[in-house]
């Protein structure tokens, strides 16, 4: 059997990247994040149970410079994670779909989810001292 060249369907390669593509690829690792934290929660819980040692090796690991970092990013992932989810909600309504809107939307899940950590990650340092 003799084999056909066939056309190729266009890749990433092929397109020029824009915003709405890089908040629907963002959406997706994000949520690949979340799912990864979410183990690092149940270890948490975990250490809890297993007593105050545990419990000690575990805030110890997470008070490090590379545990507050996993953390900074797990926030990140979950509030961009959160609003991008909204907006995506805010279309299955039928809105939001014209080409302004949809990039205005992706701009607003980037900056929110940015401004949203800052303000979260502030007010839990100011509220327990560390700032």
């Amino acid at each position: 059997m003799a084999t056909r060249e066939r056309p190729l369907s266009p890749h990433l390669q092929v397109y020029r990247k824009q915003v709405q593509m890089m908040t629907s690829i963002t959406h997706r690792i994000t949520g690949v994040m979340l799912a990864v934290g979410i183990l690092g929660l149940v270890g948490a819980l975990l250490a809890l149970a297993a007593g105050p040692q545990r419990w000690a090796a575990f805030t110890a690991c997470a008070g490090s410079p590379l545990g507050l970092l996993v953390i900074f990013g797990f926030t990140w992932a979950l509030a961009y994670h959160f609003i991008n989810g909204v907006r995506h909600l805010l279309q299955d309504t039928g809105a939001g779909f014209a080409i302004p809107d949809f990039i205005r939307s992706s701009w607003i899940s980037v900056f929110g989810s940015i401004l949203l950590v800052v303000l979260g990650w502030a007010f839990v340092l100011m509220r327990w001292g560390q700032v």
